[in-house]
This record gives structure tokens, C-alpha cells and sequence, in this order.
């Protein structure tokens, strides 16, 4: 006897916002656009919940996309990325920010962010964006990232 078939999972997105209005926002706008959202205040529990992956040994299933703030109190939205991938986490990652600079946007590149977005965001274009680095992406999980020189 086969199992039934396993009905598909919306895609999962963790998104780390401190500002609680923002974060229920784009909570709100990704969750009816059909994306399943965890919502996390800051770096630190963004972190803990990547920690807590399967992909890092945890229970949690692994996210298809990060979205996160990349000023933040504690740990940066960079910060966070350099943990996952030290642990073997590979997923698109799109940053969000007010104010950021050169410098930012250079290192949020060598570590493969997919897309930086300014605030104010447009939710259009946030709702495109996270659509398209999920569907050119290879899932959530453990794989390889060709590094860029």
C-alpha cells in the first residue's frame, strides 16, 4: 500500500523585522500573497530559530527565503548570514534597510544576498521579489554556493 501523496507545502520565509509595525505589515501582505512567514524580532531570534534547522541538526524545517532587516539591535541581518552559512544553510536571502551604505552592500554581495531592498519598501515589489529568488532557487536546505570572487 503507497502513501497518499504529500500536498506542497507553501513556501517558508523568515522574516526578522525590530519594528513591530513594519513586521506585522509584511507579515500580513507575505502571508496573504500564499507564503507561510515566521516572524521573529531581531538578529538573535532570527539566529536561534536558524540554529535550530534540521539542516543544523534542529527539528525546524529549513526556510525557502530570509527576509530580514539588516540594521538591527544585537546581531545584523549580515551577521545572521555569515552564521547560516557557517552552518551549512543555503537559501536566498533578501535584505531590507533605510540607511545603508557601500560598504554594506558590498559585503551583503560576497555573501550571495539575492536582493537588497530600500525602506520605505514598495509591498509590490517585495511580493515580486521574494516570488521570483524562491522560484530560481533550489529549495530550502544544505547545498553547496558556488563562491564569488
Amino acid at each position: 500500500m503507497s502513501s497518499p501523496p504529500s500536498e506542497p507545502h507553501p513556501p517558508r520565509i523568515l522574516l526578522a523585522e525590530d519594528d513591530t509595525e513594519l513586521r506585522s505589515l509584511l507579515t500580513l501582505t507575505l502571508a496573504r500573497a500564499g507564503f507561510a512567514v515566521v516572524a521573529l524580532e531581531d538578529g538573535f531570534e532570527l539566529s536561534d530559530y536558524v540554529s535550530l534547522t534540521q539542516v543544523c541538526g534542529g527539528p525546524l524545517l529549513p526556510p525557502d527565503l530570509i527576509l530580514s532587516d539588516v540594521r538591527m539591535p544585537g546581531l545584523t541581518g549580515l551577521d545572521v548570514l555569515t552564521r547560516a552559512q557557517a552552518a551549512g544553510l543555503f537559501c536566498p536571502v533578501v535584505l531590507l534597510s533605510a540607511f545603508v551604505d557601500d560598504a554594506t552592500r558590498e559585503a551583503a554581495r560576497r555573501l550571495g544576498v539575492s536582493a537588497f531592498l530600500d525602506k520605505p519598501v514598495d509591498l509590490q515589489v517585495l511580493t515580486a521579489t521574494v516570488r521570483r529568488e524562491i522560484s530560481t532557487s533550489q529549495g530550502p536546505g544544505l547545498r553547496t554556493r558556488e563562491v564569488q570572487s
